[in-house]
Formats: C-alpha cells, sequence, structure tokens
C-alpha cells in the first residue's frame, strides 16, 4: 500500500513478540510446544549460520543471522521465565556483572604486562568464579566444558594440559604422531572380521590428534573442515552440471568415469586448461 511505513521494532517489541508466539490460546503452535530440549539444536545452528554469514562476508544475512541467533536467546530466557527462574533482563544483567568482573583492566585499575598475562589472568578469575560457585575443580581439565562441540572440547583439553607443559613441542612431531595413528587404524583391519569399537578407538585418536595439528598450526578446524565442505560441494555441483551437458547423470557413469570429472573440476579451479571431453563418448550413449 503506497504511503506504508515500515514498523520499526526494538528489543521490547521483540520479547512482546515472543511471549505472544507462546500463548497457549492465541500463540502458534509451533512455539508453544516447544522446549529448553527442542530448541537447543536450533541455537547451535543458528549459531553456525552466523560463522558462515561471516565466512562469506555477506553483511546482510550476517545481520539477518545475528537476529535468528538473539531470538534463540529471546526464546530460552521465555521458556525460563514461564518457570519463574529467571527472565531476559537477568540474562542481560549476569552478563554485563561477568564481563566488568572480568575486566578490571578496562573497568578498574589493574594494569596487565601483556595478553598472556591478561590470559592468565583470566583463567584465575573463572576459576575463583567456580569456587564461588561450589564448583571444586580436582583437576586442570574440570573446567573444560562437556558442552562444547567435540573438536572445540578436544583443543580445549589440549590447551589446558599445555598449561603444565604437557604439549608437543610444534607441529613436526604431532605430524610424526599423525602418522603412528593411521597406521594404528590400518592395523585394525587387518582382524578378521574388524572389531567395530577398536576401529572407533583409532580413528578417535586419529581426529584427536589432527584437532592437536590444528592448534600447533593456529587453524580453526571447524573454519578448514568449512572450507572443505564448501571445496566439495563447488566440485560436485561442477561434475553434475558436466554431466548433464554431456547428456548423462552422474549416477550413469561408472566410477573411473566419476574420478575424471572431480579431476577435472579440480583443475578448473586450478585455471588448468582440460581439452579432454568430460565425459566419454561411450558415457553418452548410456
Amino acid at each position: 500500500m503506497a504511503g506504508t511505513q515500515t514498523k520499526h521494532y526494538d528489543l521490547t517489541d521483540l520479547l512482546a513478540i515472543m511471549v505472544r508466539l507462546r500463548d497457549r490460546d492465541r500463540g502458534c503452535p509451533w512455539d508453544v510446544e516447544q522446549t529448553f530440549a527442542s530448541i537447543a539444536p536450533y541455537t547451535l545452528e543458528e549459531a553456525y549460520e552466523v560463522v558462515d554469514a561471516i565466512e562469506r562476508g555477506d553483511r546482510d544475512e550476517l545481520r539477518d543471522e545475528l537476529g535468528d541467533l538473539l531470538f534463540q536467546v529471546v526464546f530460552h530466557a521465555r521458556l525460563a521465565e514461564e518457570e519463574s527462574a529467571f527472565n531476559f533482563a537477568d540474562v542481560v544483567q549476569a552478563i554485563a556483572t561477568k564481563m566488568v568482573r572480568r575486566h578490571p583492566h578496562v573497568f578498574g585499575d589493574v594494569h596487565y604486562a601483556d595478553i598472556e598475562e591478561q590470559t592468565r589472568a583470566w583463567q584465575v578469575l573463572k576459576a575463583a568464579e567456580r569456587r564461588a560457585d561450589g564448583k571444586i575443580d580436582h583437576s586442570l581439565l574440570d573446567a573444560v566444558s562437556r558442552g562444547l562441540p567435540e573438536w572445540r572440547r578436544a583443543i580445549a583439553l589440549q590447551n589446558r594440559a599445555a598449561e603444565v607443559g604437557f604439549d608437543w613441542p610444534g607441529p613436526g612431531p604431532v605430524l610424526e604422531k599423525l602418522d603412528e595413528e593411521v597406521r594404528e587404524l590400518n592395523a585394525e583391519f587387518d582382524t578378521d572380521p574388524p572389531i567395530t569399537e577398536r576401529v572407533e578407538d583409532e580413528l578417535g585418536d586419529l581426529l584427536f590428534v589432527a584437532a592437536n595439528l590444528a592448534r600447533h598450526l593456529c587453524i580453526d578446524p571447524a573454519r578448514a573442515l568449512r572450507r572443505a565442505n564448501a571445496k566439495f560441494e563447488r566440485r560436485f555441483r561442477w561434475m553434475e552440471a558436466h554431466a548433464h551437458e554431456a547428456g548423462c547423470e552422474l549416477v550413469e557413469l561408472d566410477l573411473a568415469e566419476q574420478e575424471n570429472l572431480w579431476q577435472q573440476a579440480k583443475a578448473e579451479e586450478r585455471g588448468v586448461d582440460q581439452s579432454a571431453c568430460p565425459v566419454s563418448s561411450s558415457s553418452k550413449s548410456r
């Protein structure tokens, strides 16, 4: 309608929208039936989508994804308020208080010589908070959250162990350890039949060492895997498109022909001239 202006919403409006969505008489049936557990996977998904938008440099999408993530916080806070546990204002109060407490060099008169000293002080403050909450650390590893994605928890465990010197001196020895884990995994396949639990155990060891290698290289393994996923998707879609242009579908090609397309997709990304036909003439006639 001409002259209609878009309503400008603020955080108060968002909280009111959440209340309406959860209204058992006038709300949305899907929202009404949700619990902390049922929406937790969506919270994690929204966080990853924020990261994805950042990786792609899409600021418009980042704005939208941050909104989706904020809505997850509002949703959880509303569920808690319905249980008379806490509300959104309590969430804001808790995080603001924590940030001020943990940054005495910003909001107080404390001075740290460098980032390393600040990091050590941060850990001391966190440990003091845990003791105040009645959470006694019997191990250096107690403070590592069990709610982290496993790759992040692996790195967190390794970082904590490194604080007392239990660490490899650099990426070289970690690469050697990675080779060792590959050999141990291969050895499990020599059993007849392979024992699933032992194969899983050795694969876990391999992944743990791979995470350690990423840590030593100062590479975020999730970012590296996202790049690998994007690369695979890009190349596979190229294969599908070129097979279709040749008059067939990927499923009609044997593995050797599919591998030929894969290699050509890789070569095209690298700017290598490919004169060979993407699919053999025998494939086209299938």
